[in-house]
C-alpha cells in the first residue's frame, strides 16, 4: 500500500519543503509555496515499474547515428535557431505574449513536415473546427493530425498507437493527469505534465514541441524547473502589435543561444526575414541629432540596427536614466565616461536610450554606438546618413577591440554605409565623439 503525504513546493523555482515556508530559501520568493500530494510507491512496485533488463549503459560508438540525424522544418532561419534543425526526441519550449504567434508558426512548422512523417497537434485551447478555420486562412491542408483533447494520458494512449516524429501539444497550461490532484494549469500539473512528455519524447524519439503562456512579468508561466525540464527554450520577442517577430533561442542543448530568428506576420502566415538588417534601418536618409548606427553581431551574423538616444534638462531633483532593449547597467557606465572622460555635463539630464526595432542589443560592441547617439542628443548635432559605429568602451575612455571587425564594415558596406567609428581608427571615445560632431 502506497504512502500518502503532502510536501510544499515552490512554484517559483521548485524547491521542495516538508512545511509551508512564507519565504523560499533557494529563489527568496515571498508567498510561493503550494501543497502537493503525492504518493511514494514501494520498493516492490518500483521493481515492478523498471524498465526491463538489456537497456544498459551503451558505447558511444555503437549508437545508431539516424537517432540524432536532424529535420529540417523549411524555415531555414528557425532550423539555425533550433541549431540546424529538430534534434529527435527533443522536448522544446515556445513562450511569448499573447497574439505573437506562437501557435501559427507551430501549425506552420507542423503542416511542412505532415507531408513527409506523422505529425499530431495537440489543441488543447481550440476546438478541431476552429483550428480548421486558422489552417484555411493560412493556406494549410494535407495529412497533419489534429487531436483536440487536454486529458494527457488520453493523449499519450493515442499517439504510443501514431507513434508521431512530432507532437505539438498548444499548450501546456490546458493539458491535465487524471493522477495529479490539482486543477489545469496549476504549478503541479504543469510540472507533471512536462515530465510526462519528455519521458515519451525520449523513450520514443518524438520531437516534442510546448507552447507556453506568460506572467504579466514576461516570464513564462508555471514552475522555474519547467524550464530545466525541456532541452530548448525559445521565446517571440519585440512588439506583438507590429508586424514583425523576433524568436530567439534562451536555453539550446543542441546549439546556440545567441541565433535569431525575424518573422514578418501576414494574412498568411509568418514569413521568414532573409536580411534582419534592412528591417531595423527602415527608412533611410537624413536622420536627426540622437540617432547612430550599430554594427552589431547577432549569433554568427552581422546586423545592423539602429541606437536611439533623448537627452533633455530633467525636471525632478533626480534625473531619469532609461533604456529599452539596453542593458540598464550598461548605460549608466557609458553615462559615467562621458561626463568624466568627455566633458559632456549629463548630470543634470534625463537621459532615454532605445534601440529601433525591438531587437535587444548586450554586447558590448555597442558601447560606442550608444555613447555617439547620446553624445548627438546632448549636443543637437546629427551624425552623418552613412555612419556606422561598433567598439567596446573601457572606463579610462579608451576604446577596445570586438570580435568580427572585418564582417561588421563588410554588412555596413553592403548596405551602403561608407562612414565607420571603430576602434581601428580612433584611440579613445574623446577623439570618436571630435570627428563625428566636428
Amino acid at each position: 500500500m502506497a504512502k500518502a503525504k503532502s510536501v510544499f513546493f515552490c512554484h517559483a523555482c521548485g524547491f521542495e519543503s516538508a512545511r509551508w515556508l512564507g519565504r523560499c530559501p533557494q529563489c527568496e520568493a515571498w508567498n510561493s509555496f503550494d501543497e502537493r500530494p503525492f504518493s511514494v510507491a514501494s520498493t516492490k512496485n518500483s521493481l515492478r515499474a523498471a524498465r526491463p533488463l538489456g537497456l544498459g549503459p551503451v558505447p558511444l560508438a555503437d549508437i545508431d547515428e539516424a537517432r540524432v540525424a536532424r529535420t529540417t522544418t523549411g524555415f531555414k532561419e528557425f532550423d539555425a535557431v533550433l541549431g540546424g534543425g529538430i534534434v529527435p526526441g527533443s522536448l522544446a519550449l515556445v513562450g511569448g505574449p499573447p497574439g505573437a504567434g506562437k501557435s501559427t508558426l507551430l501549425l506552420q512548422i507542423a503542416a511542412r513536415l505532415a507531408g513527409s512523417m506523422p505529425v499530431v497537434y495537440v489543441c488543447g485551447e481550440e476546438s478541431a473546427a476552429q483550428v480548421k478555420l486558422r489552417a484555411q486562412r493560412l493556406g494549410i491542408g494535407g495529412d497533419l493530425l489534429v487531436y483536440p483533447e487536454t486529458n494527457l494520458r488520453d493523449v499519450l494512449s493515442h499517439v504510443n498507437d501514431i507513434r508521431p516524429r512530432v507532437l505539438i501539444v498548444d499548450s501546456i497550461q490546458t493539458v491535465w493527469l487524471p493522477e495529479a490532484e490539482s486543477y489545469a494549469g496549476s504549478v503541479t500539473q504543469i510540472r507533471d505534465c512536462t515530465q510526462a512528455l519528455m519521458e515519451y519524447a525520449k523513450r520514443t524519439d518524438c520531437a516534442t514541441f510546448l507552447v507556453g503562456h506568460v506572467t504579466k512579468d514576461g516570464a513564462i508561466a508555471g514552475p522555474r524547473l519547467l524550464e530545466h525540464l525541456v532541452d530548448t527554450v525559445l521565446y517571440f520577442e519585440g512588439e506583438t502589435g507590429g508586424e514583425h517577430r523576433i524568436v530567439r533561442a534562451y536555453k539550446n542543448r543542441f546549439g546556440s543561444i545567441d541565433e535569431i530568428c525575424v518573422f514578418a506576420m501576414r494574412d498568411t502566415g509568418l514569413h521568414e526575414v532573409e536580411n534582419p538588417s534592412e528591417l531595423f534601418l527602415a527608412g533611410r536618409g537624413a536622420r536627426p541629432s540622437g540617432s547612430c548606427v550599430v554594427a552589431s553581431i547577432v549569433g554568427t551574423r552581422p546586423v545592423l540596427v539602429e541606437v536611439q538616444a533623448l537627452v533633455g534638462e530633467t525636471s525632478y531633483g533626480t534625473p531619469r536614466r532609461l533604456a529599452n532593449n539596453i542593458d540598464q547597467a550598461r548605460l549608466a557606465m557609458i553615462l559615467a565616461v562621458l561626463e568624466r572622460r568627455v566633458g559632456l555635463h549629463l548630470g543634470t539630464h534625463d537621459v532615454y536610450a532605445s534601440v529601433a526595432g525591438g531587437l535587444r542589443v548586450n554586447e558590448p560592441a555597442a558601447d560606442l554606438g550608444i555613447a555617439l547617439a547620446i553624445a548627438s542628443s546632448f549636443r543637437n548635432r546629427a551624425l552623418v546618413s552613412d555612419a556606422v559605429a561598433f567598439g567596446e568602451l573601457g572606463l579610462s575612455g579608451e576604446l577596445r577591440a570586438v570580435n568580427a571587425g572585418a564582417r561588421r564594415i563588410a554588412e555596413a558596406k553592403k548596405l551602403g554605409y561608407g562612414t565607420v567609428y571603430s576602434p581601428d581608427a580612433y584611440a579613445d571615445i574623446a577623439l570618436a565623439i571630435g570627428a563625428a560632431l566636428e
